[in-house]
């Protein structure tokens, strides 16, 4: 597990723009978060997904984060996201924890 501290950073620094994370929280050019973990992919409530994203089928956990984060693009082809991506692991880890601590209930 990562450092949700870290990640929070990272957050603000490279998801805020397009993301929240708060429950009820608006969505802006990507989907609010709030929820993600066990949620399938393209499924969050009155948010425009392209059809990959709402196909892929998987569900969302640290698992699969993981390999999405690393390279969104590849990962689910097709999709609107234009984050290129982060590249080292720990960075991956840390965001997940902050995602994890910040998007349940």
């Amino acid at each position: 597990m990562g450092d949700a501290g870290k990640g929070e950073k990272i957050f603000k620094q490279r998801c805020s723009q397009c993301h929240t994370v708060e429950a009820g929280g608006k969505h802006k050019t990507g989907p609010n978060l709030h929820g993600l973990f066990g949620r399938k992919t393209g499924q969050a409530k009155n948010f425009s997904y392209t059809q990959a994203n709402q196909s892929k089928g998987i569900t969302w956990g640290e698992d699969t984060l993981f390999i999405y984060l690393e390279n969104p693009k590849k990962y689910i082809p097709g999709t609107k996201m234009v984050f290129a991506g982060l590249k080292k692991k720990s960075e991956r880890k840390d965001l997940i924890a902050y995602l994890k601590a910040s998007t349940s209930s």
